[in-house]
């Protein structure tokens, strides 16, 4: 599913190009994980101010309300000045006076929902949880560890929840395991100050490497704009089980946590 650095990336990808449009027209397809929460009708007319991303929602700041879209499991967006008609698998279009907004969503698990402001209740409901962003000044060691030290469950579990950090999806937890030396399956709770330090500065390091490739294309993911991520390419542990570590050649392991697949290296992640 597309994890924070793709969400960011498809941000970037057409952020600009729909700032201060206004919109013409909404047209919904197929019903998505929740209703719009206003009648289509009266977005038209409304300015698109700006578009933001909290973890994995966007935000689309209007002068009057915000549009949260979240891309679900296999959702992508477009913004092109013009679409081909909607297919069975395009299931919202924003058309505005500098282009559409499509978002394309196969199994039906995004969602785009309108709220007056970020205090409304549904807005709290889906951003309340969040933990901090791992690319912003909120993301601090002192309170990274202090989330850790609250739960005995393995440390990559944890990432995945977002209540410590948010948005450090499956690929990603990986990866910043790895380059931390960090076992996926060691209690967050045990680790030490030093640990955390860097199992910190990896998030940051990798999160912001894959948002400069463009994110990951694992099956077809792509940018607003259309443009195919790389971070993939350069994974060291994550898709490479049975395959030699790139570090210490030792064979790249697979095993399961919680329903999700974990990639690790033995002998570079000792605990």
């Amino acid at each position: 599913m597309p994890e924070l650095p793709e969400v960011e990336v498809t941000r970037r990808s057409f952020a600009a190009a729909i700032e201060n449009a206004t919109v013409q027209a909404v047209q919904l397809g197929k019903p998505l994980r929740w209703p719009l929460g206003c009648l289509p009708e009266q977005l038209l007319g409304r300015c698109v101010r700006s578009v933001g991303r909290r973890g994995k929602y966007l935000l689309l700041q209007l002068d009057q309300g915000v549009l949260l879209l979240h891309l679900g499991m296999s959702g992508s967006l477009r913004f092109a000045p013009v679409l081909p008609a909607a297919g069975v698998h395009d299931h919202f279009d924003l058309v505005t006076s500098q282009g559409i907004l499509r978002l394309h969503d196969p199994r039906r698990f995004g969602a785009v929902v309108y709220v007056d402001n970020l205090a409304a209740p549904m807005a709290h409901k889906l951003l309340g949880r969040l933990g901090p962003e791992p690319l912003g000044d909120a993301f601090e060691l002192a309170g990274f560890q202090a989330q850790l030290k609250r739960h005995q469950m393995a440390i990559k579990s944890v990432l995945l929840a977002g209540e410590a950090v948010v948005g450090v999806g499956n690929i990603y937890a990986s990866e910043a395991l790895f380059q931390a030396g960090i076992r996926p399956t060691v209690s967050a709770a045990r680790l030490s100050r030093p640990r955390v330090a860097r199992l910190h500065a990896a998030i940051v390091k990798v999160l912001d490497q894959a948002v400069t490739l463009g994110g990951s294309t694992l099956r077809d993911f792509s940018s607003a704009s259309g443009q195919a991520g790389y971070f993939q390419l350069q994974t060291m542990v994550y898709g490479r089980a049975g395959l030699p570590c790139h570090v210490c050649a030792s064979p790249v392991r697979l095993i399961k946590q919680g329903q999700r697949a974990t990639f690790y290296c033995v002998t570079c992640q000792k605990s």
